[in-house]
């Protein structure tokens, strides 16, 4: 991007940005990157402790974005970027991709009780989201595992099992509006994952 089209771009609104997104503009993807890879860079970072896991999140969410970006509709790209990072560590932390750096951090020498009680508060939640899902009526499960685990857009989802994206969009509220409750006492694990 020349500088002169740059200074264009750092003119332009968030709105104005994802507008030109969606449209294939890659100088407004770029200028969106260019806004955000800190922030996200440090949203992931706090949570996996490895610099180039945190830098292999940004840029799955931002290979993500670009693949989808006709498909999504998003009122404010700041938010949106933050809760997509967010959702990705919740995957990599799934996954066990650095499950092995907090079972070192749990050794005696390295770790202490808070950090134990963390990890094993967050381990419990997740074992209660995870079994939560699975109770949710099928429709309403199949829907979060598309929307959650596959990061398909509702429109997407709508598509594929033949509903109306009001449908899909009701059914993900229900399924949150759950789990929110299973983890309303886990405060923390619930200003992390689902704001």
């Amino acid at each position: 991007m020349d500088a002169q089209l740059k200074t264009k771009y750092a003119a332009f609104s968030d709105g104005q940005l994802t507008d030109c997104l969606y449209t294939g503009d890659s100088d407004a993807f770029s200028e969106i990157y260019r806004r955000y890879w800190k922030t996200m860079l440090g949203i992931a970072y706090n949570r996996l402790k490895s610099l180039e896991q945190a830098k292999d999140v940004v840029h799955d969410v931002m290979v993500w974005l670009w693949k989808h970006r006709a498909a999504q509709r998003i009122d404010q790209i700041g938010p949106y970027l933050a809760t997509a990072v967010k959702y990705r560590v919740l995957e990599e932390l799934r996954k066990g991709s650095v499950r092995a750096s907090y079972q070192d951090q749990l050794q005696p020498d390295h770790g202490c009780c808070a950090d134990t009680e963390d990890v094993l508060h967050y381990r419990a939640v997740l074992k209660m989201v995870r079994e939560e899902v699975e109770l949710l009526p099928e429709k309403c499960r199949i829907i979060f595992k598309y929307s959650r685990e596959e990061h398909l857009s509702n429109r997407e989802i709508a598509e594929r099992l033949q509903l109306s994206v009001s449908t899909v969009e009701n059914q993900l509220h229900k399924a949150l509006g759950r789990l929110r409750l299973v983890v309303r006492n886990f405060h923390l694990f619930f200003l992390f994952f689902f704001t």
